[in-house]
C-alpha cells in the first residue's frame, strides 16, 4: 500500500495516486522545474479534492465534510513561466474525467504516468482567462531512488501531510502549444489531508531550492526544503529537510536547524512572504511567477548551509482564502467543465 490517509505508509518505489481520499478531503501531486538557463519555469499539480475550488467549499458548505466525494471536484493546474510569457490552465472536472491507477492519474485529457523510472505528463489544457491551448510533454526523471521515508504530519491530529516523492530531479519538456523546449532540475511531492486546508491552518510559507551555478542538464542532486507552517490554534511547525543524491543513486534525507526567518516583499495582492537563509545572508525574489489574492510563488535566491540556491517559493493565506470575496473571484481563474 502506497502513503495513505494516515501516513504511516512509505512509497515504497511509486507514487501514491491511488490512495484513499477521505470525503471532505484531498489529494495533489506538484511538480515544479527551472530550466538550466534560467530563462524557463512550469509549476504542475494534480489535485483529487481540489483545496482550492470554490465549488469544493461550496458543496462542503451544502452538505457537510462527510457527504462531499472529492472525486467529483478534480483538477489539473498547470501553469508556464517565462520567455515565451506567462500561460495558466485549471480547469475543474468531474468524477466522470477522473482515472486513477496505481502508477496512472487522468484528468480529462491530461494525465500523469510513473513507468518505474520516469514520470511522463501529459498536458492538454485551456489556458484562461485568455483561452488558448496548453499542450505538450513533460518528462521527470529522479535523479535518485524515490523517497521511502515516511511523510510529515503537519498538523498536532496528524490529518495533514506532506511526502516528498522526488525532490532532486531532472526533466525535460517539449511544449507544441506554445512552442518550446527546454531542460532543467525538477522537483516532485504530494500533500494529503482528511478535512479541508483551512479547518487547520492560516497559511504557509515553503520553498524548495537546488544549489546554483550546476553544470547544464545534469539535473539536482541536492536540494533542500523549509516549510513553515502557521495554524490556527497559534502553533507553527518549521520542517527543514536537506536531500542528497548518493553515487550510486540513493537518496538520503536530514533534517538541518531552520535558519533565521527573511522578509521578502509582500506580493502586489499584498500577501506576506518570508523565506530563510544563512545568518548574516540575504535573500531576494528573482522573479514573482503567480501573484494572486491568496498565494503568491515566487523564484527566489539565497543561502542554506553554506551555499547560495536558487529555488521556487510559495506564500499561502488561506484567511484569504476564506473570505467570500476571494471565493467570487475564483471561478474566472477555475472554471469548471460539468
Amino acid at each position: 500500500m502506497p502513503v495513505g490517509a494516515t501516513g504511516s505508509e512509505s512509497l515504497h518505489g511509486r507514487p501514491p495516486f491511488d490512495l484513499p481520499v477521505a470525503p471532505g478531503g484531498y489529494a495533489w501531486w506538484y511538480i515544479d522545474a527551472l530550466s538550466d538557463d534560467g530563462r524557463h519555469g512550469l509549476t504542475i499539480i494534480a489535485f483529487v479534492g481540489s483545496v482550492f475550488s470554490p465549488y469544493y467549499a461550496a458543496q462542503r458548505r451544502k452538505l457537510g465534510d462527510s457527504s462531499t466525494d472529492p472525486t467529483r471536484f478534480v483538477s489539473i493546474n498547470a501553469a508556464l513561466y517565462g520567455a515565451n510569457g506567462h500561460r495558466w490552465a485549471m480547469t475543474e472536472r468531474g468524477q466522470e474525467s477522473l482515472l486513477r491507477q496505481p502508477d496512472r492519474l487522468r484528468i480529462g485529457p491530461s494525465s500523469l504516468t510513473w513507468n518505474g523510472a520516469q514520470l511522463e505528463i501529459h498536458l492538454d489544457e485551456i489556458t484562461v482567462p485568455w483561452p488558448s491551448r496548453l499542450r505538450g510533454k513533460v518528462v521527470l526523471t529522479p535523479t535518485s531512488s524515490l523517497n521511502a521515508a515516511a511523510s510529515n504530519r503537519l498538523d498536532r491530529d496528524g490529518k495533514h501531510h506532506w511526502q516528498p516523492i522526488a525532490p532532486c530531479a531532472q526533466v525535460e519538456v517539449a511544449m507544441t502549444a506554445p512552442q518550446l523546449a527546454w531542460r532543467g532540475s525538477a522537483y516532485w511531492d504530494a500533500n494529503f489531508g482528511n478535512e479541508p486546508l483551512e479547518r487547520q491552518f492560516s497559511g504557509w510559507h515553503w520553498s524548495r531550492a537546488h544549489p546554483a551555478g550546476r553544470q547544464s542538464g545534469q539535473g539536482a542532486r541536492e536540494s533542500r526544503v523549509v516549510y513553515d507552517v502557521n495554524r490556527l490554534d497559534g502553533s507553527a511547525l518549521c520542517l527543514a529537510k536537506h536531500f542528497t543524491v548518493a553515487p550510486d543513486g540513493e537518496l538520503a534525507c536530514a533534517d538541518f536547524p531552520a535558519p533565521p526567518r527573511i522578509a521578502l516583499p509582500r506580493s502586489g495582492w499584498r500577501i506576506a512572504r518570508t523565506t530563510r537563509s544563512d545568518a548574516g545572508t540575504a535573500a531576494q525574489v528573482t522573479a514573482t511567477l503567480e501573484d494572486g489574492p491568496f498565494y503568491a510563488r515566487s523564484q527566489i535566491v539565497g543561502e542554506l548551509l553554506g551555499k547560495p540556491m536558487i529555488g521556487v517559493h510559495e506564500s499561502l493565506s488561506l484567511a484569504r482564502f476564506r473570505s467570500r470575496w476571494v471565493q467570487a473571484l475564483l471561478p474566472f481563474r477555475m472554471p469548471r467543465v460539468a
